[in-house]
Protein backbone atom coordinates (compact mmCIF):
# COMPACT_ATOMS: atom_id res chain seq x y z
CA UNK A 1 0.00 0.00 0.00
CA UNK A 2 2.68 2.27 1.16
CA UNK A 3 4.72 1.45 -2.27
CA UNK A 4 1.39 2.36 -4.21
CA UNK A 5 0.71 5.44 -2.60
CA UNK A 6 4.83 6.73 -2.89
CA UNK A 7 4.16 5.89 -6.87
CA UNK A 8 0.91 7.56 -7.44
CA UNK A 9 2.25 10.98 -5.83
CA UNK A 10 5.37 10.67 -7.96
CA UNK A 11 3.41 9.72 -11.13
CA UNK A 12 0.91 12.97 -10.07
CA UNK A 13 4.05 15.37 -9.90
CA UNK A 14 4.74 14.32 -13.23
CA UNK A 15 1.50 14.58 -14.49
CA UNK A 16 1.26 17.79 -13.01
CA UNK A 17 4.39 19.54 -14.36
CA UNK A 18 3.74 18.28 -17.94
CA UNK A 19 1.90 19.67 -20.90
CA UNK A 20 -1.65 18.08 -21.90
CA UNK A 21 -1.92 17.22 -25.76
CA UNK A 22 -4.14 18.11 -28.12
CA UNK A 23 -7.88 16.71 -28.07
CA UNK A 24 -7.58 13.91 -30.92
CA UNK A 25 -9.83 11.73 -32.85
CA UNK A 26 -9.58 7.67 -33.36
CA UNK A 27 -7.15 6.78 -36.17
CA UNK A 28 -6.25 3.39 -37.44
CA UNK A 29 -2.89 2.09 -36.10
CA UNK A 30 -0.68 1.99 -39.32
CA UNK A 31 1.65 -1.18 -38.70
CA UNK A 32 5.37 -0.17 -40.79
CA UNK A 33 8.54 -1.99 -41.38
CA UNK A 34 11.82 0.79 -40.84
CA UNK A 35 12.85 0.54 -44.05
CA UNK A 36 9.85 -0.55 -46.19
CA UNK A 37 7.32 1.81 -46.58
CA UNK A 38 3.63 0.47 -46.58
CA UNK A 39 0.70 1.98 -48.81
CA UNK A 40 -1.55 3.98 -46.15
CA UNK A 41 -5.11 2.31 -45.94
CA UNK A 42 -7.07 4.61 -47.25
CA UNK A 43 -9.05 4.87 -43.96
CA UNK A 44 -6.04 6.90 -42.12
CA UNK A 45 -5.29 9.11 -44.82
CA UNK A 46 -5.20 12.83 -43.03
CA UNK A 47 -7.30 15.19 -45.75
CA UNK A 48 -6.50 18.51 -45.64
CA UNK A 49 -9.74 19.67 -44.01
CA UNK A 50 -8.99 17.86 -40.73
CA UNK A 51 -8.35 19.81 -37.27
CA UNK A 52 -4.97 20.92 -36.79
CA UNK A 53 -3.14 23.30 -34.55
CA UNK A 54 0.03 23.53 -32.50
CA UNK A 55 0.65 21.29 -29.65
CA UNK A 56 3.45 20.75 -27.05
CA UNK A 57 4.64 17.42 -27.46
CA UNK A 58 6.70 15.55 -24.44
CA UNK A 59 9.44 12.89 -26.29
CA UNK A 60 8.94 9.46 -24.41
CA UNK A 61 11.52 6.95 -24.30
CA UNK A 62 12.78 5.78 -28.01
CA UNK A 63 11.04 8.90 -29.52
CA UNK A 64 12.46 10.48 -32.83
CA UNK A 65 11.97 13.43 -34.79
CA UNK A 66 10.91 10.69 -37.60
CA UNK A 67 8.48 9.20 -35.35
CA UNK A 68 7.40 12.09 -33.65
CA UNK A 69 6.24 13.18 -37.64
CA UNK A 70 5.00 10.27 -38.15
CA UNK A 71 2.46 10.54 -35.20
CA UNK A 72 1.13 14.04 -36.06
CA UNK A 73 1.49 13.92 -39.56
CA UNK A 74 4.65 16.51 -39.86
CA UNK A 75 7.33 17.07 -41.78
CA UNK A 76 10.81 16.17 -39.65
CA UNK A 77 11.89 19.73 -40.95
CA UNK A 78 8.88 21.33 -39.85
CA UNK A 79 9.97 19.92 -36.28
CA UNK A 80 13.43 20.74 -36.51
CA UNK A 81 12.46 24.29 -37.29
CA UNK A 82 10.18 25.37 -35.38
CA UNK A 83 12.30 23.95 -31.98
CA UNK A 84 15.61 25.25 -33.61
CA UNK A 85 17.05 21.52 -33.40
CA UNK A 86 20.66 21.72 -34.00
CA UNK A 87 21.05 17.96 -34.02
CA UNK A 88 17.81 16.45 -34.82
CA UNK A 89 18.92 12.98 -33.90
CA UNK A 90 19.75 14.17 -30.45
CA UNK A 91 16.33 14.63 -28.24
CA UNK A 92 15.85 13.71 -24.73
CA UNK A 93 13.57 12.10 -22.76
CA UNK A 94 10.98 14.38 -21.12
CA UNK A 95 11.69 16.92 -23.79
CA UNK A 96 9.46 19.12 -24.65
CA UNK A 97 9.04 20.23 -28.73
CA UNK A 98 6.44 22.55 -29.95
CA UNK A 99 4.40 20.74 -32.83
CA UNK A 100 2.63 23.31 -35.30
CA UNK A 101 -0.11 22.48 -37.44
CA UNK A 102 -0.45 19.13 -35.91
CA UNK A 103 -2.94 16.40 -36.92
CA UNK A 104 -4.82 14.36 -34.47
CA UNK A 105 -2.10 12.28 -32.83
CA UNK A 106 -2.08 8.59 -33.98
CA UNK A 107 0.08 5.42 -33.07
CA UNK A 108 2.84 3.98 -35.60
CA UNK A 109 3.56 0.54 -34.73
CA UNK A 110 6.85 -0.81 -36.32
CA UNK A 111 7.02 -5.06 -36.98
CA UNK A 112 10.44 -6.45 -37.74
CA UNK A 113 10.74 -9.77 -38.72
CA UNK A 114 12.43 -12.59 -36.65
CA UNK A 115 11.23 -15.87 -34.73
CA UNK A 116 12.10 -14.29 -31.37
CA UNK A 117 8.25 -14.04 -30.11
CA UNK A 118 6.19 -16.84 -29.21
CA UNK A 119 3.77 -15.32 -26.45
CA UNK A 120 2.30 -11.67 -25.82
CA UNK A 121 2.35 -11.01 -21.70
CA UNK A 122 -0.61 -8.72 -20.69
CA UNK A 123 -0.22 -6.20 -17.84
CA UNK A 124 -1.91 -3.63 -15.67
CA UNK A 125 0.22 -1.02 -13.83
CA UNK A 126 -1.23 -1.20 -10.94
CA UNK A 127 -1.40 2.92 -10.77
CA UNK A 128 -4.30 5.26 -11.78
CA UNK A 129 -1.98 7.28 -13.65
CA UNK A 130 1.12 7.30 -15.49
CA UNK A 131 2.53 7.04 -19.10
CA UNK A 132 5.95 5.47 -20.88
CA UNK A 133 7.77 8.47 -19.59
CA UNK A 134 6.82 7.83 -15.62
CA UNK A 135 7.33 3.72 -15.97
CA UNK A 136 11.24 4.25 -17.74
CA UNK A 137 12.22 6.74 -14.94
CA UNK A 138 10.70 4.17 -11.91
CA UNK A 139 11.80 1.31 -13.74
CA UNK A 140 15.40 2.71 -14.48
CA UNK A 141 15.86 4.50 -10.88
CA UNK A 142 13.95 2.00 -8.51
CA UNK A 143 14.47 -0.78 -10.31
CA UNK A 144 18.01 -0.09 -11.63
CA UNK A 145 17.01 -1.94 -14.71
CA UNK A 146 17.94 -1.07 -18.20
CA UNK A 147 15.14 1.52 -18.79
CA UNK A 148 11.44 0.70 -19.40
CA UNK A 149 10.66 -2.98 -19.01
CA UNK A 150 7.71 -3.31 -21.07
CA UNK A 151 7.78 -2.94 -24.94
CA UNK A 152 4.63 -1.07 -25.57
CA UNK A 153 2.31 1.22 -22.92
CA UNK A 154 -1.28 1.32 -23.90
CA UNK A 155 -2.32 4.73 -22.19
CA UNK A 156 -5.41 5.82 -20.39
CA UNK A 157 -6.04 9.42 -20.58
CA UNK A 158 -3.49 10.50 -17.78
CA UNK A 159 -0.03 11.92 -17.56
CA UNK A 160 -1.02 14.01 -20.69
CA UNK A 161 -1.58 11.67 -23.22
CA UNK A 162 -4.65 10.00 -25.19
CA UNK A 163 -6.63 7.44 -23.92
CA UNK A 164 -5.83 4.35 -26.05
CA UNK A 165 -2.05 6.16 -27.05
CA UNK A 166 -0.21 3.19 -27.88
CA UNK A 167 3.53 4.06 -26.58
CA UNK A 168 6.55 2.40 -28.27
CA UNK A 169 9.47 1.47 -25.88
CA UNK A 170 13.10 1.38 -26.74
CA UNK A 171 13.01 -2.17 -26.04
CA UNK A 172 10.43 -2.74 -28.97
CA UNK A 173 12.09 -0.55 -31.23
CA UNK A 174 15.59 -2.38 -30.48
CA UNK A 175 13.82 -5.91 -30.33
CA UNK A 176 15.42 -6.60 -26.78
CA UNK A 177 14.07 -8.99 -24.36
CA UNK A 178 11.82 -7.40 -21.90
CA UNK A 179 11.85 -7.09 -18.29
CA UNK A 180 8.19 -7.80 -17.04
CA UNK A 181 7.66 -11.37 -16.41
CA UNK A 182 10.06 -13.20 -15.20
CA UNK A 183 8.03 -16.68 -14.74
CA UNK A 184 8.37 -19.45 -17.34
CA UNK A 185 11.37 -16.93 -19.02
CA UNK A 186 8.70 -15.06 -20.71
CA UNK A 187 10.72 -12.43 -20.54
CA UNK A 188 12.85 -14.03 -23.63
CA UNK A 189 10.20 -14.93 -25.56
CA UNK A 190 7.23 -12.70 -24.31
CA UNK A 191 6.12 -9.42 -26.02
CA UNK A 192 4.83 -7.12 -22.46
CA UNK A 193 1.87 -4.92 -23.21
CA UNK A 194 1.02 -2.53 -20.34
CA UNK A 195 -2.40 -1.04 -19.81
CA UNK A 196 -2.13 1.92 -17.73
CA UNK A 197 -4.76 1.90 -15.01
CA UNK A 198 -5.57 -0.49 -12.14
CA UNK A 199 -7.83 -3.12 -13.06
CA UNK A 200 -8.35 -4.31 -9.12
CA UNK A 201 -9.78 -1.41 -8.69
CA UNK A 202 -11.54 0.13 -12.12
CA UNK A 203 -12.56 -1.27 -15.50
CA UNK A 204 -10.25 -0.67 -18.41
CA UNK A 205 -11.68 1.98 -20.71
CA UNK A 206 -12.60 1.54 -24.19
CA UNK A 207 -10.01 3.13 -25.64
CA UNK A 208 -7.48 0.90 -24.23
CA UNK A 209 -9.49 -2.60 -25.17
CA UNK A 210 -10.01 -1.15 -28.54
CA UNK A 211 -6.26 -0.38 -28.63
CA UNK A 212 -5.38 -3.55 -27.16
CA UNK A 213 -7.53 -5.42 -29.33
CA UNK A 214 -5.92 -3.71 -32.30
CA UNK A 215 -2.69 -3.65 -31.46
CA UNK A 216 -2.60 -7.57 -30.29
CA UNK A 217 -4.55 -8.51 -33.64
CA UNK A 218 -1.14 -6.61 -35.51
CA UNK A 219 1.26 -8.21 -33.37
CA UNK A 220 -0.37 -12.29 -33.10
CA UNK A 221 -0.88 -12.13 -37.22
CA UNK A 222 2.39 -11.11 -37.87
CA UNK A 223 4.71 -13.32 -35.35
CA UNK A 224 1.98 -16.34 -35.96
CA UNK A 225 1.06 -15.86 -32.14
CA UNK A 226 -1.92 -18.28 -31.24
CA UNK A 227 -4.85 -17.11 -28.54
CA UNK A 228 -3.74 -19.61 -26.78
CA UNK A 229 -0.36 -17.74 -25.88
CA UNK A 230 -2.05 -14.67 -25.37
CA UNK A 231 -1.96 -14.65 -21.55
CA UNK A 232 -2.30 -12.16 -18.62
CA UNK A 233 0.99 -12.06 -16.44
CA UNK A 234 -1.11 -14.00 -13.85
CA UNK A 235 -1.81 -16.45 -15.82
CA UNK A 236 1.87 -17.62 -16.71
CA UNK A 237 3.66 -20.60 -14.99
CA UNK A 238 5.24 -19.94 -11.90
CA UNK A 239 3.88 -16.01 -11.75
CA UNK A 240 2.89 -14.55 -8.28
CA UNK A 241 0.49 -11.30 -9.06
CA UNK A 242 -3.42 -10.87 -9.89
CA UNK A 243 -2.11 -8.50 -12.93
CA UNK A 244 -3.94 -7.83 -14.73
CA UNK A 245 -5.99 -7.30 -12.04
CA UNK A 246 -9.08 -9.50 -11.09
CA UNK A 247 -11.41 -7.21 -13.16
CA UNK A 248 -9.99 -7.69 -16.20
CA UNK A 249 -12.85 -8.50 -18.71
CA UNK A 250 -11.08 -11.64 -19.91
CA UNK A 251 -14.30 -13.19 -21.98
CA UNK A 252 -14.60 -9.79 -23.53
CA UNK A 253 -10.88 -9.37 -24.72
CA UNK A 254 -11.56 -13.04 -25.77
CA UNK A 255 -14.67 -12.71 -27.73
CA UNK A 256 -12.90 -9.12 -29.32
CA UNK A 257 -10.49 -11.00 -30.56
CA UNK A 258 -12.44 -13.92 -31.77
CA UNK A 259 -14.89 -11.26 -33.59
CA UNK A 260 -11.98 -9.31 -35.37
CA UNK A 261 -10.13 -12.33 -36.73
Amino acid sequence: MKNKIILSTLFLALFLSSCARAPVRNIPVIPTIPGEPQAVPESAVLTPDIFRQDVIHEVGPGETVWRIGKMYDVPIEDIVRVNNLSDATQLEKGQRLIISNAAPMRSVIPLYPGDMWKYIIIHHSATDIGNALSFDYMHSHKRLWKGLGYHFVIDNGTAGTKAGHIEISPRWLHQEYGAHCKADEMNYRGIGICLVGNFNDEKISSEQMDSLVYLINILKKYYNIPDSHILGHGRVNGAKTDCPGTGFPWAEFRSRLRSSQ
